[in-house]
């Protein structure tokens, strides 16, 4: 069974906005950030516009836990391949592997879920950039230890959202975008 989740237009204000003389001279600064994991891969597209960093899209790809392990990992390949190829970012950033030693399964599983993310990127000609949570927690956060819930709030106020981005999977995504916007030369205010 294929299950996949976005944000409702009501509740997430999708905006393509014509760039200044100035921005269309530089190159895309549209980045696609991608919280990898085998349950819910959140993914987050953002943009410059006027002013600010738009958000153009932003969802999660659930799958079912039912499903083997193969169906989960095509949906995820599939769904971020359709989506990068709607959306034409510059750059796909993602979180890092990591592990704490209690969990090594963990890594192993999200591991799974991130190979077909690079694939789909790479099928697509779009760089991959990775990312340790503590390095977009200090992005976003200037806290390297921040919790979820300081994330959600630092990712609503960067972005200028009327409501938290919720489920956390899709606040990480659009952490990792901010982050990786910063990084192409993108000011994060």
């Amino acid at each position: 069974m294929r299950s996949w989740t976005t944000s409702s237009p009501s509740t997430l204000t999708t905006t393509f906005l014509t760039r200044s003389s100035r921005q269309s001279r530089l190159p895309s600064l549209r980045v696609l950030g991608v919280d990898p994991g085998l349950v819910g891969t959140g993914y987050g597209l953002i943009e410059p516009g006027p002013g600010r960093v738009v958000v153009l899209d932003r969802g999660v790809i659930a799958t079912g836990a039912a499903l083997p392990l193969e169906a989960r990992v095509r949906l995820i390949h599939d769904e971020i391949r359709r989506l990068i190829e709607a959306s034409a970012p510059a750059l796909l950033v993602l979180e890092d592997l990591y592990t704490e030693y209690r969990f090594p399964r963990t890594a192993l599983l999200m591991a799974h879920a991130r190979g077909v993310i690079c694939l789909a990127a790479s099928q697509c000609d779009v760089k991959v950039l990775a990312l340790a949570p503590a390095e977009v927690k200090r992005a976003v956060t200037a806290h390297g230890a921040a919790s979820k819930h300081q994330i959600q709030h630092s990712v609503q106020r960067l972005l200028k959202l009327g409501e938290l981005p919720r489920p956390s999977h899709v606040a990480d995504a659009l952490a990792l975008a901010l982050t990786g916007f910063s990084r192409l030369g993108g000011r994060l205010t």
